[in-house]
């Protein structure tokens, strides 16, 4: 049984972890335990009954000043009654006063897994796979609700938390701030662990203690962003690959989103997460109710590594619905780096042709091929073909791809629009923009409106009439460009606050009506490169574009900073040209190859621009992703060493489920003065098994390759890779 509901303490067990809540004598949810498996126990005497000096009490506990909301540890926090930490919610009631006090009203049990109407969640293969806690709160003055939403994959160590807050109050309430989770520990000796960077270099690491006070990150810019990944780690101070406490947090939400992690001056630690609060009001009338997305939590007594397989699986088989999720997927080639939008139909299918030699079964056609897209500065929003580029439109263009033997795939980015193009001199008012300001561009780009019905549907609507009528098997989705200039003339002027999320809203809308009805299109999520890299959209794309940086080096601390949360299956990574036409660098093309199997595998390559030996080289290795495909997506991940720490090398590894296969990858990063011996670790593998390592014909035992490691070759240059196959015997 994976939740226990006696005497009013709530017990959610998964596998190895146990989350515990208890309703205190006077009502209010407190948050007792979440870690380690602790089987039938009350925790409440966790709680210390201590005094707190000058802390406010409840009029409902007397002259017990034991008892006390800033000190207690809180399940869902209060607002202006005495708690002074982060909050879970703010509002204006009709009163004007901002007063929100949940009491425990009821609680509803059942197998399966809830959903939520607006917003993308987890979902049970069955009702056997998880079941559901749900906790209703009620201000006893108000009457405005909260239902605490909890799904508990038992089996695969993941527990899920949302929340709905309803107005059962007369009069109106202003919502300001409603986040999705929040999580009272009794102590505070942890470290921190962010993904930050920016474009071009997204999802890099940073590891630092919690201090007194509030540490913050988040996003707002419209979107999940590139600065700021809405997933982040506690763990204790010694935690690392292998050992130690770590949990996980994940958001379920591609807009503005807030973690924060306070310190109190009691050493106590709350840690809440959800929807940004700047410039978010929400207006619910009597009745009305607004759900806060999911936050999917994971605890692991076994360090980072651990919790990352957790997070893989969970996001692997309970995300996306899509075919492709545990289908091969194909290696693809983009049209980008060859032609950029200057471009024919012969062209292309000259290039389609080339790219067999590759290895390469999917041509895509990116930007450039709709409208008057002659540059970036026009026709973006125009989705009709430019039949002065390619006579008879897209079906005739994909015709002739699929003639060739390859599947076919276009480029969109339905979110935004060039002021010359006809659809903006047709809708200028179906732009984000405030009356009487000059609006901010980006990339020559303004943001349609998404909060409004009828620009979701006109997207819908044009985007499916390609797709329907043009013989696609792939779509690239990109997204360009921040939000800002936030101002809808579709709403009055006190429902501004709402059109952040209504925006959100309006592209989930939009993805359940292109992407959920074309189940046998392969989408591919995209924007900027990995600007939109969240969980909300693995639900819709079971790929997402891990960054438009795609040197080998860059890839490899970008990669293996999405790694911690996102499977393998999910990191679009393609090979480049060199010298990188971003960093200038030159790297291997066998390391190129490598640090590209460590994601979906494709190719930004202008093939007429290679030679037979190079077409031929890109084969081995396309060959060689696909006899390793399924290790690299279904396997084990591990983190061998870090791009981040001085080591000379960086190395990871996949194993298989039933530990008998592994694939070992390694790139030396640094050439030592000294020609020091690099040894490479690796983790996964049965230590009384004994394999064989098909590049030296070496036999070595799991605990020898664990404890001693693979030796790499001596004086090798700056970035060089080596590649070990690892079969048991």
């Amino acid at each position: 049984m994976s939740i226990k509901t006696e005497n009013l303490i709530f017990t959610l067990q998964t596998k190895h972890s146990t989350y515990q809540m208890k309703v205190s004598e006077h009502g209010h949810l407190l948050h007792l335990y979440y870690g380690p498996s602790v089987e039938d126990e009350d925790l409440s005497y966790l709680i210390p009954h201590v005094i707190r000096s000058h802390e406010s009490n409840p009029d409902e506990a007397g002259e017990d000043r034991v008892y006390s909301l800033c000190a207690y540890p809180q399940e869902f926090s209060s607002n202006d009654a005495g708690d002074y930490r982060i909050p879970s919610i703010e509002l204006v009631n009709g009163d004007g006063s901002y007063s929100f006090v949940g009491k425990y009203k009821s609680h509803t049990r059942y197998k399966g897994k809830y959903a939520l109407n607006t917003l993308p969640t987890l979902f049970a293969d069955g009702d056997e796979d998880a079941e559901t806690l749900e906790i209703v709160l009620e201000d006893p003055v108000t009457h405005v609700s909260v239902k605490l939403l909890y799904g508990v994959f038992a089996e695969k160590d993941i527990i899920t938390r949302a929340a709905i807050l309803c107005n059962g109050s007369d009069h109106p309430i202003r919502l300001q701030r409603f986040l999705s989770a929040s999580l009272d520990f009794m102590t505070s000796d942890f470290d921190l662990i962010e993904f930050f960077g920016h474009h071009y270099y997204e999802r890099r690491t940073d590891r630092r203690p919690l201090s007194r006070g509030i540490d913050e990150i988040g996003s707002f810019r419209g979107a999940s962003g590139h600065f700021h990944n809405p997933f982040a780690i506690l763990c204790d101070k010694k935690t690392d690959e292998e050992t130690g406490n770590a949990y996980g947090f994940c958001l379920m939400y591609s807009g503005n989103f807030v973690f924060g992690a306070e310190v109190d001056g009691y050493a106590q630690t709350r840690v809440a997460m959800g929807i940004h609060p700047k410039q978010f009001e929400f207006r619910l009338n009597r009745g009305e109710c607004f759900e806060a997305p999911e936050v999917v939590l994971c605890h692991s007594s076994e360090g980072l590594s651990t919790l990352s397989h957790r997070f893989h699986r969970i996001f692997r088989e309970n995300a996306c619905r899509s075919e492709f999720v545990k289908a091969s997927r194909p290696v693809l080639i983009n049209s980008w780096e060859p032609f950029r939008f200057t471009f024919n139909t012969e062209t292309l299918l000259k290039t389609a042709e080339e790219s067999k030699k590759l290895g390469a079964d999917l041509f895509v056609l990116d930007d450039g091929w709709f409208g008057q897209r002659n540059d970036e500065k026009a026709g973006l929003g125009d989705w009709v073909a430019n039949e002065e580029k390619i006579p008879g439109g897209i079906r005739a263009l994909s015709e002739r791809i699929h003639a060739l033997g390859m599947k076919f795939g276009l480029w969109f980015e339905p979110e935004m629009v060039n002021e010359n193009s006809d659809l903006y001199r047709t809708h200028p008012d179906w732009c984000l923009q405030v009356p009487g300001r000059a609006p901010s561009r980006s990339r020559h780009q303004l943001c349609l409106d998404l909060s409004r019905p009828e620009v979701c549907d006109h997207l819908i609507q044009a985007v499916n009439k390609v797709l329907d009528e043009g013989g696609i098997d792939y779509v690239k989705w990109d997204y360009n460009r921040y939000v800002c200039d936030v101002y809808s003339v579709g709403h009055p002027a006190d429902r501004q606050g709402e059109i952040y999320h209504r925006y959100i809203l309006g592209l989930y809308r939009i993805l359940n009506g292109i992407v959920k009805t074309h189940p046998h299109i392969l989408f591919e999520g995209c924007s900027g490169g990995g600007g939109r890299f969240d969980g909300a959209m693995l639900t819709y794309f079971p790929q997402i574009w891990c960054s438009d940086n795609t040197d080998a080096p860059s890839r490899l601390v970008i990669q293996h900073g999405t790694s911690f949360a996102y499977p393998i299956s999910s990191m679009g990574a393609h090979v480049s040209v060199c010298p990188n036409k971003k960093t200038k660098r030159t790297v291997p093309f066998k390391t190129r190859a490598l640090t590209a199997m460590h994601g979906t595998f494709g190719y930004e390559l202008d093939p007429a621009k290679m030679t037979e030996a190079e077409k031929a080289e890109c084969a081995t290795y396309t060959e060689l992703y696909r006899k390793h495909q399924n290790l690299i997506f279904s396997g084990d991940y591990y983190r061998l060493s870090s791009p981040h720490d001085d080591s000379l090398f960086t190395a990871w590894a996949f194993v298989s489920q039933d530990k008998n296969t592994a694939l070992v990858c390694a790139v030396l990063q640094e050439i030592s003065i000294m020609d020091e011996n690099c040894y490479v670790k690796v983790c996964g593998l049965e230590e009384k098994g004994m394999y064989r390592i098909a590049e030296t014909d070496q036999i070595l035992s799991g605990a020898a390759l664990k404890n001693v490691g693979i030796l790499l070759p001596h004086t090798t240059p700056q970035y060089s890779s080596f590649l070990f196959q690892l079969e048991k015997v």
